[in-house]
């Protein structure tokens, strides 16, 4: 079985754990970049797929390439729709357009050789997040918010989801190393959850 990630800066902490435990199982791939994205993992570029909107346009010229070849295509967007300017409070991407975000992210993945597997948004503590001299805010209300919306677009289209929020929510305390980014070794559990249920799969597909 292959699998192709598409994620935030989320994925690029646990995505070479992901790799580790998924060596000889099961084949994985990302979008590329991860050194460009490295740079700043707070600016969406390389392998940092940014908000909804960018994950739209690069599925959508994906598609036409046809450059992703996989079993299973992991998707994460929600991080980045939900900046808020501080002063404005203006979001970066709107819920309802986040919203039709999704439902033309699940269209054009219909036309690939692919089956789409939700990854549900980790957790932002504002407290530690909106410090001052942040250039952009996050709020718990928004995280919640963003992924109900995402729960109910998945669930009307039979996508499944990895519920890679509640599993890192209940880690415990002290889980970020800066304003939103986890600890390496709470990525690397992130890694195992997602590895696990992606094993389940493979298991119930060779039944």
């Amino acid at each position: 079985m292959k699998i192709y990630v598409i994620g935030d800066s989320i994925s690029i902490g646990y995505g070479p754990f992901l790799r580790q435990y998924l060596d000889g199982v099961i084949t994985y791939s990302r979008k590329e970049g991860e050194a460009e994205a490295l740079l700043n993992l707070d600016k969406p570029q390389g392998a940092n797929g940014g908000d909804s909107s960018m994950v739209l346009a690069f599925l959508k010229a994906s598609a036409k390439t046809k450059s992703i070849e996989a079993d299973l295509l992991l998707l994460n967007c929600g991080l980045h729709d939900m900046r808020r300017d501080p002063e404005s409070r203006a979001l970066q991407v709107p819920l309802d357009k986040y919203e039709q975000n999704l439902r033309s992210i699940i269209s054009v993945v219909k036309e690939m050789r692919t089956t789409l597997v939700w990854i549900r948004t980790t957790p932002c503590d504002e407290k530690i997040h909106n410090k001052p001299g942040m250039k952009f805010h996050r709020f718990a209300a928004d995280c919640a918010a963003y992924n109900a919306a995402a729960d109910r677009v998945m669930s009307e289209a039979g996508v499944p989801a990895i519920d890679l929020f509640t599993f890192t929510r209940n880690l415990g305390p002290d889980l970020f190393r800066d304003h939103v980014h986890f600890h390496e070794h709470v990525c690397q559990k992130q890694a195992a959850f997602i590895a696990g249920w992606l094993d389940c799969r493979k298991s119930n597909r060779n039944k």
